[in-house]
């Protein structure tokens, strides 16, 4: 009977720490200071607020400017520069152009990328498939209208683009000739399924 009545809450007796108090004590702290900051010194207590102040609506004026940067996609800070042709979409004689330079240059993975875009225009040119710039790869293999053997060798292009580009596999001359030669013979061999 006695432990019962000395387990209630009312009979502890060690202090329990609450959040909210706690903050409430920092915040009075904290305008005490200011306050005794404040009479100390008049002048620079004005001149440290008020630079908090610029500072506080150089902030907001920073968030808002790239808030209103990230819902209006459409504006753009000046012509893109990075890559070659970005931006715009290109025919598919212009990427067949940018990946062979690319190619030559050496640099295998970038040009791979060029030259499935290549295909993928040409196949679209075709009827083959329906080209958009925010499709996958994979994506093409599913809704392609190839036949069969069309649809296992585009299956086979994308994976050898995923391994180079996704994988850090390696590519050197060989494998870019390897998928230039099956995606050559994928146009060439007009694998389209009737509609």
């Amino acid at each position: 009977m006695v432990g019962q009545v000395f387990s209630r809450p009312e009979f502890r007796w060690v202090e329990q720490r609450r959040v909210l108090s706690w903050l409430a004590r920092q915040w009075h702290h904290l305008m005490d200071w200011l306050n005794r900051t404040a009479a100390a010194h008049p002048v620079g207590f004005d001149l440290g607020l008020a630079l908090v102040v610029i500072a506080l609506v150089a902030l907001i004026v920073h968030i808002g400017y790239v808030m209103w940067r990230i819902v209006r996609p459409g504006v753009r800070t000046g012509p893109h520069t990075s890559g070659l042709g970005a931006g715009k979409v290109m025919d598919a004689a212009a990427h067949l152009a940018i990946a062979d330079r690319l190619a030559s240059a050496g640099r295998y993975a970038e040009a791979l990328g060029h030259r499935f875009l290549a295909l993928v225009l040409e196949l679209d040119r075709r009827k083959a498939l329906r080209f958009h710039v925010s499709k996958t790869p994979a994506e093409y293999v599913w809704e392609a209208r190839l036949s069969e053997q069309g649809k296992a060798s585009l299956a086979d292009l994308v994976g050898s683009l995923y391994r180079y580009l996704f994988a850090a596999v390696p590519c050197d001359a060989d494998g870019y000739a390897a998928f230039g030669a099956a995606a050559q013979e994928l146009v060439r061999g007009a694998h389209v399924a009737p509609a």
